[in-house]
């Protein structure tokens, strides 16, 4: 059988994918290099090739996760569309109930970052990004006169605080708040944040 020979960025695409599927399985403290090249059948060596410490392998495999969030969130904030609308679609999207995954991925992160400079800088970058993408369609809407908020960069950060910490509670706490609740609780919070007349509280 001929063998397909990969490209560097192709290989190393494979290697960050196995390594966030085998950190999410693992976590990031038992996850080892033998554990990435298992999953696809390559050697020790081919990792380290490519990522000379377990250290570096990590923070690359959540850098390239938070890239894949990013650019999924500004497809979604990039639509034709009002700014209330772009708005919910990303925070359904982002919220623990919605479609985006690796929520398990993302609270390693967390907790590893205490401890990793190299991680806590990814986290808090994607964090600022993701901050940023909010006020900014958030100022937007304000400037078109869909709905009132004063502070965008204020509302950003408390509609994040919001979701990360359902996250927190939805992915680690089986059964602690049930996911009908934590939408309306999402919900409720856009109402709020925004100063949102009645119709428009029944949006999809």
């Amino acid at each position: 059988m001929t063998r397909v020979r990969l490209t560097v960025a192709e290989r190393r695409g494979d290697l960050l994918r196995a390594a966030i599927e085998q950190i999410e399985a693992r976590g990031v403290a038992a996850v080892r290099i033998a554990d990435v090249a298992s999953a696809l059948g390559v050697s020790n060596a081919l990792v380290l090739y490519h990522f000379s410490t377990k250290e570096q392998l990590v923070a690359a495999a959540f850098r390239h996760a938070a890239e894949g969030d990013l650019a999924h969130l500004r497809k979604l904030l990039g639509r034709r569309s009002t700014a209330l609308r772009r708005l919910r679609s990303a925070v359904r999207w982002y919220a623990p109930t919605g479609q985006a995954k690796g929520w398990r991925l993302w609270i390693e992160g967390w907790a590893a970052a205490l401890r990793d400079p190299t991680l806590r800088e990814v986290a808090q970058d994607l964090d600022r990004q993701w901050k940023a993408a909010l006020a900014e369609v958030i100022t937007e809407g304000v400037a078109a006169g869909e709905f009132r908020c004063p502070d965008p960069q204020g509302t950003a950060l408390r509609l994040t605080a919001l979701l990360d910490g359902l996250a927190v509670q939805l992915t680690s706490y089986a059964g602690a708040v049930p996911r009908a609740r934590a939408q309306e609780w999402v919900e409720e919070a856009l109402v709020r944040e925004l100063d949102l007349v009645e119709e428009e509280r029944l949006m999809p």
